[in-house]
Order: C-alpha cells, then structure tokens, then sequence
C-alpha cells in the first residue's frame, strides 16, 4: 500500500516520559487500537510518547513512521518501520502534518504545544482540509480554557478540536471522522 492509499494518524506528545507515566500507556495503546483499526502511525521518531505509540503499534503488526531530524544526535526508537530523515524543524512538522489523516496529542512540552498550535491553526485557518485533531487527557481542557480566556480563542475556534479521555475514546473519534479518508 502506498501513502496515498494509506490511512495515517499522527501522534504528538512528550519526549521525556517513560513506561512508568500515564501518557506513555496511553500513547503505546492509541498505538496498538490504530494498528487494529488499520491505521499507519506516524510520530516524531524518538522516546516518550512517540516511542510508546510506535511500540503498541507494531506489537500488534502496524506500520510506524518516524519524521526524524538529522540535527538531533539521539537514536531514532527500535520501533519504527520507515524512517523519513528531515533537515530542519518546520520541514519534520509538515511531513507529520501533511501525511496525515488525523492526529492525536497526549501529554507534553513546548514541543507538542507547538505540534498542536500549527496543527490547530492550519485546521482553523483552511490551510487544510479538515480531519480530526484529539487532544486526549486530562491536561488538555484546562490548558484550552485558559488560551480562550488570556489569548484571541473563540468557541469557533475550540470547535475545530476533540477532548478525550481515554485512548479508546481517542481513536473512535479518529475512526469515525475518517472513515474512508486517506490523503
């Protein structure tokens, strides 16, 4: 199956969490439900949630994607099948962007902010068609409240994402606002 006939989700959140913190379970089980579902998983690449996505995805036989940069000097997670080496930031945010017919966003820093606020901002702005962007526990509402209220966020605004609290929760909204979509 090529990438234009395949179905692709990424995944977004922190690099620096382990088997022992919350998002990584539920980061490894988005990945294991998006591989039964028949989902190609696309992350960054590296530890953390990415990592943890990667891992539950192949351990039940999906495809993993990883968007890697050739500046960071860190090792790429042992989970990925296919590995798309990018030169600078802003081009490994649109290969994770453009690929993709939905994306999912778990527990994170700057970094996943950032992943989250252009995905948000292309979805809001036209820039590209519309899919789901999930962002998925508790850390999120909160977060989201306090940009409408401190920042220019209009309910409009607010209506282009989904909340979930669970991974299961998380994918069935992917699956059913992408259900026959592939880019």
């Amino acid at each position: 199956m090529n990438e234009t006939q395949e179905r692709i989700v990424t995944i977004f959140g922190g690099s620096r969490c382990d088997e022992s913190c919350t998002e990584y379970g539920q980061a490894r089980r988005v990945g294991e439900l998006l591989a039964e579902a028949g989902y190609t998983i696309c992350t960054g690449g590296y530890l953390g949630v990415m990592e943890a996505a990667s891992r539950g995805a192949r351990e039940k036989g999906g495809r993993v994607l990883g968007i890697v940069m050739n500046q960071f000097k860190a090792e790429p997670n042992r989970y990925l099948t296919d590995k798309v080496a990018t030169s600078h930031f802003y081009e490994r945010l649109q290969h994770l962007i453009m690929r993709s017919v939905g994306f999912i966003a778990l527990r994170g820093g700057m970094g996943t902010v950032t992943e989250v606020s252009l995905v948000w901002n292309k979805l809001q702005t036209n820039v590209i068609e519309p899919r789901p962007l999930v962002l998925l526990g508790d850390c999120w509402p909160p977060i989201v409240e306090a940009w409408r209220q401190h920042l220019v966020v209009s309910e409009t605004d607010v209506s282009v994402l989904d909340f979930a609290q669970t991974p299961e929760q998380a994918v069935s909204v992917i699956t059913e606002k992408t259900k026959g979509n592939s880019l």
